[in-house]
């Protein structure tokens, strides 16, 4: 049988509505993000790195199919895409939404709405994409979900880029986590995507996320219903210092982490201004990072060479 999604306690013992205020009241100076930017969002998006306000901005909603096969399942995963990003990266393959704002703005009722008519869509979660700088929006979105009959478990997909009391208010209310894990080296995370101490961050938040869900659990047909899921995009010449971002999730997470290699990198946006980004990772560099998550005791692994059709599982 499977569990009643984390949410559903807190928002019957008044947790979530405490969130929910806490949340607002952060947007007051903005510390959402770890940028902590301090624009008053209540007021303004001028000066704010997300160009966000009170209302988040949602490109698209509907049934997704390409996810990871434990969020995909048999009838696609529920994703919600916001617009805006607390993140620069230049190879951004979503700029439209992430750097352009293509979408338009919403009240937390109709968030609420959108997160219900994925439900009865049939749906096997909420799928939230790229959520760090409108947690405020999608908190409150949840209070008047749930007792409109929502009961999907919730995904926070995130570039990984997440403040850790901002994680706090998630405690008890997300039930999957799926953060990137961009880059090894912070020099790095500020030469592509334009923010300070990248890779610290990102690790304490990805400590906290298996803090607070654990490993990955699977229900009888393959479908997530709890835990962390990590992805790591491999990028061409060993940027993203691969390597040493699988020793720290079998040394310092868990061997049991679900991961996802990723193989789709190809220049995009704004990757034509460094030399080293103007190609695709080779099939060799893609097959070396996949054999370094495997010698790390990484094993259950979701790698995929679509160019080449060949798969590790």
């Amino acid at each position: 049988m499977t569990p009643s999604p984390a949410y559903l306690k807190s928002w019957h013992d008044g947790i979530l509505t405490e969130r929910v205020a806490e949340a607002f009241r952060r947007l007051e100076s903005c510390t959402l993000c770890p940028r902590h930017c301090g624009v008053n969002r209540l007021d303004t998006i001028k000066g704010a790195v997300c160009r966000t306000g009170v209302r988040a901005v949602v490109s698209s909603a509907h049934p997704h199919f390409g996810e990871e096969a434990p969020l995909t399942g048999l009838h696609g995963s529920g994703t919600l895409f916001f617009a805006w990003c607390n993140l620069r990266c230049v190879f951004c393959q979503n700029w439209e939404l992430s750097q352009q704002g293509a979408g338009r703005e919403v009240t937390p009722a109709e968030l609420a709405s959108l997160m219900l008519h994925l439900q009865a869509q049939g749906c096997h979660n909420i799928n939230l994409v790229t959520p760090s700088h409108v947690v405020h929006a999608v908190l409150a979105a949840l209070e008047m979900a749930i007792p409109a009959g929502l009961r999907l478990p919730i995904v926070y997909n995130t570039g990984g880029y997440d403040d850790l009391e901002t994680l706090a208010l998630l405690d008890g209310l997300i039930d999957i986590y799926m953060p990137d894990m961009k880059y090894a080296d912070s020099a790095t995370g500020r030469l592509l995507s334009r923010v300070r101490n990248y890779s610290e961050i990102n690790r304490q938040a990805v400590r906290e996320m298996h803090w607070q869900v654990g490993d990955l659990e699977l229900d009888e047909q393959g479908v997530a219903i709890r835990g962390l899921l990590v992805r790591h995009l491999v990028l061409p010449s060993g940027l993203a210092g691969s390597d040493e971002i699988f020793r720290f999730l079998a040394t310092e997470i868990s061997s049991n982490t679900y991961l996802n290699v990723m193989e789709q990198y190809h220049s995009d946006y704004k990757a034509n201004r460094h030399s080293q980004l103007q190609r695709r990772p080779t099939h060799e560099e893609y097959l070396s990072a996949v054999t370094s998550a495997h010698r790390h005791g990484l094993h259950r692994l979701d790698a995929r060479d679509r160019r080449r059709s060949v798969f590790f599982f």
